[in-house]
């Protein structure tokens, strides 16, 4: 931990910074002492150009700046795909407070970067992470701020597997859904997302890049499940997975998920992980729920993500849910 990890998180006084600078004067640290404070370059030049004082004051601020990862599906949106009124109000308060909103999600990044539109989050500190944390982006100026993917060697095997089981498996470039056949679960997803979609024998052939999931859609849980633990066997530590709802199971590059999404935004932002907050309701805001500071479910959400959560909402998504958590963890109005 560092003399800015320590500080936002309450450990030590600001007047240790003046003990550990003559520590770094004196040792054979090869770093600068920016690096052995762990302060930001915005930190250090404040620091220099103003005040010991002024750097004091601009890191308590820090200290109170919190970020919020909100599922879209069940969490922020209500049943009907709607956002209510007090939810949108709760993050505009929460924006106007200097705190950080993160829409996490799922989606394919078109989809996602519709909703958030909707949203009004298309302004300074707001950010995206969409296909489960397999892209990051500003929401401000669109910036991908990270992006990684599924080989495609892994690709064309889960489809062969997939073929073998008969599961329908789909996947995305830039602009696409990319299937190998069509079918009514590509088409009634597509009109969902409101998203083009095309259909190959090599969905690779319509990639310049490694596509950061694959989704294997279909109406039998247990087919899914069964399909689950195929790849599983066959792929090992070469693939994530969770299902987003019973009949969608998310394949994922391995150690990709929305708690990885935590970590690196956190780390670009300079925001301690502890003042981060997750809002979720499904399997594959598991991970989120238990990489941030507090992880707060929604009681319509699954049983085995309650059991991980910090606090479980008394409202639930059709009833200003989110906005409950909004109000008792990032604007801190706990009755």
């Amino acid at each position: 931990m560092s003399f800015r990890d320590d500080y936002l998180q309450g450990k030590i006084a600001f007047d240790e910074i003046y003990t550990l600078t003559d520590e770094w004067s004196f040792s054979d640290e090869l770093c600068t002492l920016r690096e052995y404070l762990g302060l930001t370059a915005q930190e250090e030049d404040i620091w220099i150009s103003e005040s010991d004082e002024a750097l004091e004051e601009f890191l308590n601020a820090e200290r109170n700046r919190k970020v919020l990862f909100a599922d879209l599906d069940g969490t922020l949106l209500d049943d009907e795909k709607r956002i209510s009124d007090k939810n949108r109000r709760m993050i505009k308060e929460a924006l106007k407070e200097g705190h950080v909103i993160c829409v996490s999600t799922g989606r394919a990044y078109p989809s996602a970067l519709r909703q958030a539109r909707r949203l009004a989050l298309d302004q300074p500190d707001c950010y995206l992470s969409c296909y489960n944390g397999g892209q990051i982006y500003s929401l401000a100026d669109g910036k991908l701020l990270y992006s990684t993917g599924i080989p495609f060697e892994t690709v064309r095997a889960c489809y062969d597997e997939a073929a073998a089981m008969d599961v329908f498996l789909q996947t995305y470039n830039e602009t696409d859904v990319l299937a190998a056949y069509d079918s009514p679960l590509l088409r009634e997803y597509c009109r969902i997302q409101a998203l083009p979609y095309s259909v190959t024998d090599d969905v690779v052939s319509l990639m310049t890049v490694q596509p950061p999931k694959l989704l294997a859609l279909g109406d039998d849980h247990e087919k899914l499940e069964r399909f689950r633990r195929r790849l599983a066997e066959v792929m090992g530590e070469k693939i994530t997975m969770f299902f987003s709802n019973p009949y969608y199971l998310e394949i994922m590059p391995t150690g990709i998920n929305k708690g990885s999404a935590i970590r690196f935004l956190c780390s670009y932002l300079g925001i301690s992980v502890a003042n981060s907050v997750a809002a979720g309701d499904a399997e594959n805001d598991m991970a989120m729920i238990e990489a941030a500071g507090i992880g707060a479910v929604m009681c319509n959400g699954e049983e085995a993500l309650k059991q991980k959560a910090d606090y479980v909402t008394t409202l639930d998504n059709n009833h200003d849910g989110a906005a409950e958590i909004i109000e008792r963890y990032i604007l801190n109005r706990r009755s």
